[in-house]
């Protein structure tokens, strides 16, 4: 894998106000401003002309990250009417071209494209109420906004938002466009996940599986939860679970919650607790099929994924 060279910019010598980012030998660029300035982008020859731009926010009652993808002609036009237009969002990411060379079929591409791989990662909640279809462009064109996207995709990153990284990619089923896409432009969250490390939690009569990423503990769809949790729960723990059920991401089934999508863990322990119901031990506890726990996995000095 070869290294990256990017470049960021602080107009205002501050990491909190606009921020430049372009990657070496790259034709694109990335602009990333808070709300409160964006009449200072306005002015910005960069975002007056076409592009596609994310605004990110926060979900006031749950918490939960929100962002809303689009395109435009000219990009400070569109997102002066998202000034009074939606509410929700705290910062915009914008990407351009350089050279002029972005066309509205090519933007067109990039946001339906956006949009799908924003999707399929599931970190975020899309505020789009329409999904575009996917327009047609000359074989050539096409490739040259996948290679945009996988540039955008780390840049994206760099500014703080993975809103295109999986949590993981498994070996089936895989969206083929995102195989390549992980293939071109591997970050740690897209490493294609192998069986043999998995870990697993049985505890009372639940059932949860989960990998170890360098993000965090993942535990997947389909996973089972505590129906109620034990008066030994801490307290940050309750929250964390009460946000979790508000979100959607635990459901309840019958007897137990069922995790409804894959969901990240900063630590073992709190992903155990989660599942359990209670205060846990997560190092001990998860264990890989051979009965390898997640403790003795990490002291061998094994490659987790």
């Amino acid at each position: 894998m070869m290294g990256k060279s990017i470049r960021i910019y602080l107009p205002n010598e501050t990491v909190a106000g606009i921020r430049h980012a372009e990657i070496a030998n790259w034709t694109g660029q990335a602009l990333a401003c808070p709300r409160a300035l964006f009449s200072e982008l306005r002015e910005w020859p960069e975002v007056q002309r076409p592009g596609v731009y994310i605004l990110f926010g926060v979900n006031d009652e749950t918490g939960t990250e929100i962002a809303y993808i689009g395109e435009a002609e000219v990009l400070a036009d569109r997102l002066q009417s998202h000034m009074s237009g939606k509410e929700f969002w705290s910062e915009v990411v914008s990407f351009s071209s350089k050279d002029d060379n972005l066309t509205k079929a090519h933007v067109r591409y990039l946001e339906a494209r956006l949009m799908s791989l924003a999707g399929e990662a599931n970190r975020y909640q899309l505020e789009n109420s329409i999904v575009p279809a996917l327009p047609s462009l000359p074989r050539a064109d096409r490739d040259a906004m996948e290679e945009f996207l996988g540039f955008a995709k780390t840049l994206l990153g760099v500014l703080g938002h993975r809103l295109l990284d999986p949590l993981v990619v498994r070996e089936s089923p895989m969206n083929a466009q995102i195989a390549v896409m992980a293939q071109k432009f591997p970050t740690p969250a897209s490493k294609v996940l192998e069986p043999s490390a998995v870990f697993h939690l049985r505890v009372s009569g639940l059932h949860a599986r989960a990998v170890w990423t360098e993000e965090g503990m993942v535990i997947f769809e389909g996973s089972d939860a505590a129906l109620t949790p034990a008066s030994s729960l801490t307290g940050g723990a309750v929250t964390l679970r009460q946000t979790l059920l508000e979100s959607g991401v635990l459901v309840n089934s019958n007897e137990k919650m069922i995790f409804k999508r894959d969901h990240m863990f900063k630590t073992p322990s709190q992903a155990a607790a989660i599942v359990a119901g209670y205060s846990i031990n997560g190092r001990d506890n998860w264990k890989l099929d051979d009965g390898t726990t997640f403790k003795q996995y990490f002291e061998r000095g094994l490659d987790l994924i």
